[in-house]
């Protein structure tokens, strides 16, 4: 595994070549087809909670292959700007940093690696969901059956609902039992839980994740410039970090809809596989 395989480095070798083109031809698609069809690819092909009736097996393939589309409701051209960031960072990194692997690997094994850490990252992104869906299921029974004002702001803080702000002010200036407040913030907690059960992820991050776990692993006192740092970073030191970070970012619950548990697993995945193979080519006594 540790060889450079013979024949020559390709700038753009086959399998990145066609990872990049598949996901550029799907996003573009996800954000012609509402507007010619009405339909949104990411309602069949994102990954959802087990638990969801929208949930099929087929997504924990079909979600790598997908990027952002959420702003297509305002239009494609919209779609196309609010998206763009998310598909270009994840196929640059995976040319930068693919590329070498799999003219070190050649393209089977590196499509075998890249989608064993694209199905590692929604594996773990699916024990997450289940673990926050157990927890909002049980808070908001706890709600049901205690539907104080407490109740309820320990939810709203919890899960960052400013939205429920300006109805928690509404509820303290009015009687706390008043029969239309209690069904109007049931009915938001309700929301609130479908919104869990019903969420989905999109994108080649997990996969990418992997990737970059390798290069750092394989490469590991490859030195990168990265703006605006000025001066030079070994890869280990670099990717390790952006790798802590997800893990901070994650445990702290952040809010800002990225999946950064399936990154990590997408590296902890790749992490394994490694290992696998690097034990495997060890030589037997």
């Amino acid at each position: 595994m540790s060889e450079m395989r013979m024949g020559g480095f390709q700038p753009l070798p086959t399998v990145i070549k066609y990872l990049i083109i598949i996901n550029i031809i799907v996003w573009l698609t996800q954000l012609a087809l509402p507007g010619m069809y009405g339909i949104r690819l990411s309602d069949y092909l994102a990954l959802r909670y087990w638990g969801s009736e929208h949930f099929r097996p087929h997504q924990f393939i079909t979600h790598m292959f997908l990027h952002d589309d959420s702003g297509v409701r305002f239009g494609f051209q919209q779609g196309f700007k609010q998206g763009f960031l998310h598909i270009f960072s994840n196929m640059f990194a995976l040319w930068m940093f693919g590329s070498i692997l799999e003219n070190r690997w050649g393209p089977k094994r590196f499509l075998n690696f890249y989608l064993i850490c694209g199905l590692g990252a929604a594996v773990c992104q699916e024990l997450v969901l289940t673990w926050e869906n157990i927890t909002i299921a049980q808070e908001a029974q706890l709600f049901f059956d205690q539907p104080t004002l407490e109740n309820f702001r320990h939810i709203a803080l919890k899960y960052k609902e400013e939205s429920w702000y300006g109805f928690l002010d509404a509820w303290q200036k009015l009687p706390p039992d008043s029969d239309a407040l209690v069904w109007q913030a049931k009915h938001e907690v309700s929301l609130l839980v479908d919104a869990f059960r019903n969420g989905s992820m999109v994108g080649a991050s997990g996969a990418v994740f992997g990737v970059l776990l390798a290069f750092g692993y394989l490469y590991p006192n490859v030195e990168m410039f990265i703006i605006p740092i000025p001066f030079p970073i070994k890869a280990k030191f670099l990717i390790g970090g952006y790798i802590l970070l997800e893990l901070y970012v994650g445990f702290r619950n952040s809010g800002d809809g990225i999946a950064h548990f399936a990154h990590i697993g997408g590296a902890l995945f790749g992490y394994i596989l490694l290992k696998i193979w690097r034990e495997r080519s060890r030589p037997r006594s």
